[in-house]
């Protein structure tokens, strides 16, 4: 088999597997919303796809139920362990209570209070253990190894995969005209993976482009090396994408499909966190922002125009108190232009 047969095979394998996903059992179909004023600003038709506006606030909910749904009644009489800076928890303990499945969830200590109550009132038991969530996923996977439970991962899974690539099944319905780029904000690599898999196999014409931290750019890393890499250390500003390495699953699909991934700065995630509110009078989390963040770098830097870019707002879980750094953040900037 040639290695373009090879890759397409794999496309179609995942192509299968995201329609025939069940998310929507718990997901909702999120809309694509036009923003007026990115566009005007950007000079571009700017769509945001509003994953912050799922029953946990991110995307994750689909990954996590597509991968509890289908374990075995064995399985599920386990019950499973996971670990998670927070997002991928809230989808888990969601899922888990709907399908009468015990979960044990491992967070880093830094996760912001908003998630770590998010996972117990959803009637998981959260564990808070290490500074970072390398240290929390160790953690995890030995409680898994210990206990018999299912170890669920965040991103490293095909299911999983396939779970979050339903987000990109639904922006080919909902943008059945001119597009050019959908923008992914990274962290493990599951959504970029799923949304790779799905529009390359469809439409390979559009461009993925993933948008990590420059604190936490695990996948560009990768890329640059040929191989999944270990970062030395992550920055957790962005919590929800503070992975040191990619997922091997996702690296697959993500070192033949994505056409580029760029990096931006906290600052530029907190001008993004004021330009998605300037315009949906939503606020999202750092994490949630890296793609409106990507959008406008890349558009800087590449000088498009009269184009029809599509960013994925991610998530939506941010701490009240951290506004407050956020809106000082973006004020500084406005200072500095002066």
């Amino acid at each position: 088999m040639s290695t373009c047969t090879a890759d397409s095979a794999l496309l179609e394998h995942y192509v299968k597997k995201i329609l025939a996903a069940p998310v929507y059992d718990l997901a909702v179909r999120t809309p694509l919303q036009p923003a007026p004023a990115l566009s005007a600003l950007l000079g571009n038709q700017v769509l945001l796809k509003r994953e912050d506006l799922q029953p946990t606030f991110s995307f994750k909910i689909r990954g996590a139920y597509n991968k509890l749904v289908q374990l075995s009644d064995e399985q599920k009489a386990r019950g499973v362990v996971t670990a998670s800076a927070g997002n991928h928890a809230q989808g888990v303990a969601l899922a888990a209570r709907e399908l009468g499945i015990q979960a044990r969830i491992v967070m880093p200590s830094t996760t912001p209070e908003l998630k770590v109550l998010g996972v117990r009132s959803r009637g998981a038991e959260a564990v808070l253990h290490g500074e970072s969530f390398p240290f929390a996923l160790a953690h995890a996977l030995q409680l898994a190894e210990s206990s018999g439970c299912t170890f669920v991962s965040p991103f490293d899974d095909p299911d999983v995969i396939a779970g979050q690539g339903t987000v990109a099944m639904e922006i080919l319905r909902q943008q059945q005209g001119p597009l050019d780029a959908i923008f992914v904000p990274v962290g493990g690599g599951g959504l970029i993976a799923g949304v790779a898999a799905y529009v390359k196999y469809l439409r390979p014409e559009v461009r993925i482009i993933g948008v990590e931290p420059e604190g936490s750019s695990c996948l560009l890393a990768a890329l640059r090396a040929g191989e999944r890499v270990v970062l030395p250390s992550v920055d957790g500003f962005a919590d929800g994408t503070a992975v040191a390495q990619v997922g091997a699953y996702g690296f697959e699909i993500c070192r033949d499909w994505v056409d580029d991934v760029i990096t931006v700065s906290n600052d530029e995630l907190c001008s993004a966190i004021k330009l998605i509110y300037d315009d949906t009078r939503s606020i999202t989390e750092p994490s949630g922002a890296l793609a409106v963040a990507g959008v406008r770098k890349y558009v800087a830097h590449h000088g498009l125009r009269k184009q029809t870019l599509v960013a994925i707002n991610s998530g939506a879980n941010i701490n009240f108190d951290s506004l407050r750094h956020v809106a000082e953040r973006v004020a500084a900037q406005a200072c500095n232009e002066f």
